[in-house]
C-alpha cells in the first residue's frame, strides 16, 4: 500500500535550522546551502525556520529563493505555523532540532517525511573529545553515552538521515544496528575541479606559509590552533625560521588572540574575508585535529585550491576511502612537524599532494554525482512512506513515547512560560 498514488514533484520543504546558516563561518553552513540548492534545483519551494537570532554572517536566504520563518522554542505558535505550511518533506538540523519539534511536526504533519541532517555525529565527536581530556585513548566503549542515547533515538524516529561520513554510516549500522534504509550518505560537496580552476592556482613558488582555517566556537578548532602553539609550530619555525602559520577564523575570542605571537612566525588573523582566496595563497595546511567527527571543510576547501595539507587521521577520516591523502596524516607533534617541513619543502612531493587532492575531489565529492540520488531517495521513501514506517518499528515506537514525553515536558516549559509573563 502506498501513501501516494504516483510520485509527484514536492512543493514544499521546511527546513528547521539550529543556526541561520553561515557558509563562510563553518562547514555545517555550507552544508546547509549544498542541500537547499538540491532542493531547489528540482523546482521545490523551500522555507527555513530557526528560532535563533540573526547573525551578521548569516546568509541572505532571500537572494538563494528560501522564504525565512522565525520561531520559538517551546512555543504553540509553531503547530499553526507547520500546520498552515503543510510540508511534504521536514528536514530537522542536527538531532536537537528534532527533538524539540520532531514530535510536534509528527502530531500536525503525520504525512510529511521527517528526515535529519546529522552534520556530523555528536555523540562521536563528544566521546573523543571526553576520552583526549581524560589522557587517555578513545575506545568504542566510549560511545554508550546518553548523548549518543538521544541522537540514536532521533535517528530511528527519522524517516532517512543524512549521513556526511561513510564511517558514521559504517559505525551506526556496526557498532548500533541501524537499518541502513533509514541512513543515507550524502557528503560535503566541492569541485569538479577541472583545468580551468587548477590554471588559476599559484605554483609550489608563488606560494608562501602555512594556514589554519576554522570557526573558534568549535571545540576542535580552538584545541587544535593550541596544539600548533604550543607543540607543532615550534618544531617547525625551528627549522623554517622564514615561515609564518596564518590562523584565521570566526568568533575569534580574547583567549584566541592571546596565542598571537608575530615575533615567533604564529599569526592570528580573525575571520577571512575570502577563505578560499587564502587558502589559495598558502602552500600548506596545516591541521592538527585531535578529536572531532563528520568531515572537514577546511580540508576539503584546501583541496579545491590546489593546496596540500597535513592532519591527523581524525582529520582525515571519511573524505578520501582508499584514495591517497593530499598531503600527509601524522598524529604525534613532531610526525606532524616533520611531515610539514618536508611537504613545504620538497616541490615534487607538493606537486604530487595536490595531484592527489584532485582525485579525491572529483572521485568522492562531485555535486552531479551525489545530487541528483538524493533528490531520487527523497521521492523513493515518500512514495513508500506507510511500508518505509512499518519496517522501521523501533523508530515508531519511540515516536509514541517519545511523542508524549516530549510534548508534556515542551508544555509544562509553555505554562511555565506563561506565569512569568
Amino acid at each position: 500500500m502506498h501513501l501516494f498514488c504516483s510520485m509527484k514533484d514536492v512543493q514544499q520543504v521546511l527546513i528547521i535550522g539550529f543556526v541561520w546558516p553561515e557558509p563562510n563561518s563553518s562547514a555545517a553552513g555550507t552544508r546547509m546551502l549544498q542541500l537547499i540548492a538540491v532542493f531547489r534545483e528540482h523546482g521545490w519551494k523551500v522555507t527555513f525556520a530557526s528560532s535563533c537570532s540573526d547573525t551578521e554572517c548569516m546568509v541572505d536566504l532571500e537572494s538563494v529563493g528560501v522564504d525565512k520563518a522565525i520561531i520559538r522554542l517551546n512555543d504553540p505558535g509553531f503547530d499553526a505555523f507547520v500546520s498552515d505550511l503543510q510540508p511534504d518533506i521536514v528536514l530537522f538540523d542536527r538531532f536537537m532540532i528534532e527533538e524539540q519539534y520532531g514530535w510536534r511536526v509528527a502530531a500536525h504533519c503525520p504525512t510529511a517525511l521527517r528526515v535529519l541532517d546529522t552534520e556530523d555525529l555528536h555523540f562521536l565527536r563528544q566521546a573523543r573529545e571526553n576520552a583526549w581530556k581524560e589522557k587517555r585513548a578513545f575506545t568504542n566503549a566510549d560511545l554508550y553515552s546518553d548523548t549518543a542515547k538521544r541522537e540514536i533515538a532521533s535517528i530511528l524516529r527519522c524517516d532517512l538521515s543524512l549521513l556526511i561520513s561513510e564511517f558514521e554510516m559504517e559505525l551506526l549500522q556496526q557498532e548500533f544496528r541501524i537499518d541502513p534504509a533509514i541512513l543515507y550518505y550524502f557528503p560535503l560537496l566541492a569541485g569538479p575541479v577541472d583545468a580551468t580552476v587548477t590554471e588559476r592556482w599559484p605554483s609550489f613558488a608563488q606560494r608562501a606559509h602555512f594556514g589554519f582555517v576554522g570557526n573558534f566556537l568549535h571545540a576542535p578548532n580552538w584545541n587544535a590552533v593550541q596544539y600548533l602553539s604550543a607543540e607543532i609550530w615550534p618544531l617547525i619555525h625551528r627549522e623554517l625560521p622564514a615561515a609564518e602559520m596564518h590562523v584565521y577564523g570566526a568568533y575569534a575570542t580574547q583567549k584566541v588572540w592571546e596565542l598571537h605571537r608575530p615575533e615567533k612566525g604564529f599569526h592570528i588573523l580573525g575571520r577571512a574575508a575570502d577563505a578560499q582566496e587564502v587558502m589559495r595563497s598558502l602552500r600548506i595546511c596545516l591541521a592538527p585535529l585531535r578529536f572531532g567527527a563528520g568531515v572537514k571543510g577546511k580540508l576539503l576547501e584546501a583541496m579545491c585550491c590546489g593546496t596540500p595539507s597535513v592532519t591527523t587521521a581524525i582529520g582525515a577520516e571519511g573524505m578520501h576511502g582508499n584514495l591517497h591523502w593530499s598531503g600527509t596524516v601524522a598524529n604525534e607533534a613532531d610526525a606532524i612537524a616533520a611531515a610539514a617541513i618536508a611537504l613545504y619543502t620538497d616541490r615534487l612531493q607538493w606537486e604530487t599532494a595536490q595531484q592527489a587532492g584532485i582525485h579525491i575531489i572529483n572521485s568522492r565529492h562531485e555535486p552531479k554525482r551525489f545530487a541528483g540520488l538524493l533528490h531520487g531517495r527523497l521521492l523513493e521513501v515518500r512514495n513508500q512512506l506507510i511500508e518505509h514506517r512499518q519496517r522501521n518499528f523501533i523508530g515508531a515506537l519511540l515516536q509514541h513515547h517519545s511523542l508524549a514525553s516530549t510534548k508534556y515536558m515542551s508544555r509544562w516549559i509553555e505554562e511555565k512560560n506563561k506565569a512569568k509573563r
